[in-house]
Order: C-alpha cells, then structure tokens, then sequence
C-alpha cells in the first residue's frame, strides 16, 4: 500500500526567512524524484530548530525511493522530500529551545522518537518503536530547510568540515558496528564494501583490529579498501578459496569478527563459514528478500554472538565519530568521491545508482 503525504501549506509563522525553498520530492509512485522550487518552507514548533541545509548525502535508503522498489512502494508515503545525511546551519529556533542559537554549525540524528517506550528510556533510543525518520516518515533534508526537534541536532565540531559531516549518518551506522563488535586486537571480516563498508575499513583499523579483510564483487572498491588498511581483498566471485586463505592466516580458525554489510545471502553465508566457532558477527547489511539461512551449522553449533544492528546509538555513537574524526585516524576523502549542486539532483543520482560514485553529496549552499 503506498501512503499519501499531506499537501504542504505555507509556514504560518513570523521568521524573517523565505516563506519557500528548493527541494526533491517523491512526487509519484514511480521511479525519479522532483525539483520543486516552490516548497513551501517548514514552520517551528516551541521545541523546534530549523536548519539550512548546506551539505546533503545520497545513500542506499534514498537509491531505493528513487527506484521505488518494493520496499520503498510499502514504506514511503507520495509527497514527501527525501533525504537524511546533512550538515547545515541553524536558521530559527523555536521558543523553548535552550541549546542551540542562530548561525551555529549542526547536522542531527534522523531517527526522531517521543523518547517515552522503554528502549528510549533505557539508552537504546535507536531501536525505539515510535521511530519516525527523516525523508522517510516526515519530511526530510533534500531542501534548504528542515525542521527538526532540538533533542535530535548535534553540533558539529569546528574542525570538522561540512562535507565530513554530511557523512555522520552512515559513519555512525560503520562506527556503531564496528564498537559493538569489538574488534580490538583481533581480526576481521567486512563483507561488502559499498559505503559502509568501506568506512568500517578506516574506522575497524583506528579501533586497533589486527588483521581486517574484505570481500565484495565490486574489485575497484576492494582494491580501495586495501588501500585504506585491509590486509587482504577477494573477489566473492571467485569461489570460497579465499576463506581456505583465511583460515589459514588465522590458525586454522577463522577470523574473530564478521561485519557483514551487503546483505547479499551468498556473501552472509561465505561470512559465517569463515568466522570462527565462538566468534562475533555483527549484520548491519539488509537482505532484499527472506534468505535460505542455515541457522545449525552457521550459528547454533559454531555457539557465535550474533549482533543486530540499526543506526546508531544515540548517543553514544555521536561521541564516538567525533573523536575518531578529531584524532585524524579516518580516512574519508576517497571515500566521498562526488558533489553536485541540487539543481543537477539526477546526474548525482545517475552517478551513485551506477556505481561509479561511492559517497555522493547534494550541495544546497
């Protein structure tokens, strides 16, 4: 079934700022989004901060809506802007916000909650049930302006440049895998290196992993995590021998760690062959469909830590991709391959749909 989103009215407030904007909409129930130049900008709540965009990032979620697959045919309601991954500066501030003033640098966590149920309430926010996401469920960052509670924006470091932290989102997605894993000291398997996977490589080699390895289809990108600190690369293609070559870089065991990142049922598969028995793994990649799974051989009987992981944890994570960035031991510039003015929206799409970008960034400025 595919939702309708209501029809956007003009802001009804008093702010010195222009009554509409710039913005992608997902104007039908079909493949593309539109340029509307006449959106009607988003009004302040009391505990509101609007936020100009200035940076925004095109990620996997986004490819989906724009190729309106069946997944994002049953979750995204026509008439929404789309879009998450932002860095922007705060344009107004509702009257009961404390934290945060005009002219200040943010990005902001996505995923919005009451913050009432009990995951909420007992630090794991990220997996609250009243979950609404940006460019999803409510209005997103595909625009010069996005409304967002003050509970969710994080102020952005000023050492950190806008294009970083346009990234936060899904460096916070490879950072909350990579810590709740534990890879220190220890070795590691990152299967799939699109986006994510490739900032898991920098971020599981500053978190002191002692061997890291890749496996993909895609051999550009595997000869790129090489070069950002994997030890090894192989062609998922090429048969299973490279988890004979694994086995035997690490005793005969296995490695310690499975970051499993494409969702590609084979690549799950080949990942648990080659993790040890006692070891971890940690899926963040989701499956296009139900996958034939053998639960007995790949985690009953190896008796391994089987991790479920979803965005970030809040807060946590924020804290965590912040030093890491400030300690200079990421390497992301290679990884964000791609700017575009908004205005050339379908080219970036075209660009990051085909592959040859990796990370691809809107500019709103």
């Amino acid at each position: 079934m595919t939702l309708t989103a209501p029809s956007p009215t003009p802001p009804t407030d008093d702010l010195d700022l222009p009554a509409t904007m710039r913005a992608l909409v997902k104007h039908h129930a079909g493949e593309g989004l539109a340029y509307d130049d006449a959106r009607p900008r988003p009004t302040v709540g009391p505990l509101d901060v609007l936020i100009r965009v200035k940076k925004a990032g095109i990620c996997g979620t986004d490819r989906h809506i724009w190729l309106w697959d069946d997944w994002a045919a049953s979750r995204i309601p026509v008439g929404i802007v789309t879009g998450h991954e932002f860095a922007g500066v705060v344009a107004a501030v509702g009257d009961a916000v404390t934290k945060f003033e005009v002219g200040q640098r943010v990005s902001a966590e996505g995923h919005i909650t009451a913050g009432v149920d009990y995951n909420s309430r007992t630090g794991n926010a990220h997996i609250a049930r009243d979950t609404k996401i940006l460019g999803v469920d409510r209005d997103g960052i595909f625009a010069d302006y996005v409304a967002v509670p003050e509970s969710n924006v994080w102020p952005i470091h000023p050492d950190i440049p806008d294009r970083i932290a346009a990234t936060f989102d899904p460096l916070g997605n490879a950072v909350h895998t990579v810590m709740a894993a534990d890879v220190s000291a220890k070795s590691v398997l990152i299967s799939g290196v699109g986006i994510i996977g490739l900032m898991a490589v920098t971020v599981a080699r500053a978190a002191g992993a002692a061997r890291i390895y890749c496996t993909d289809i895609n051999p550009p990108r595997l000869e790129l995590a090489k070069k950002l600190g994997a030890h090894a690369a192989f062609d998922a293609r090429e048969g299973n021998d490279w988890i004979d070559t694994i086995r035997r870089e690490t005793r005969d065991e296995g490695v310690d760690v499975l970051l499993e990142m494409s969702g590609a049922p084979k690549a799950m598969d080949q990942g648990f062959h080659a993790l040890r028995n006692g070891g971890t793994a940690a899926l963040l990649g989701l499956p296009a469909r139900s996958v034939d799974f053998d639960f007995n051989a790949n985690i009953i009987f190896k008796g391994c830590t089987v991790l479920g992981i979803n965005g970030r944890r809040m807060w946590q994570t924020w804290y965590q991709m912040e030093d890491l960035l400030l300690s200079g031991k990421l390497e992301l510039d290679e990884i964000i391959t791609h700017e575009f003015p908004i205005e050339r929206y379908k080219e970036a799409f075209e660009t990051m749909i085909s592959g040859e970008g990796i990370k691809v960034l809107l500019d709103l400025e």
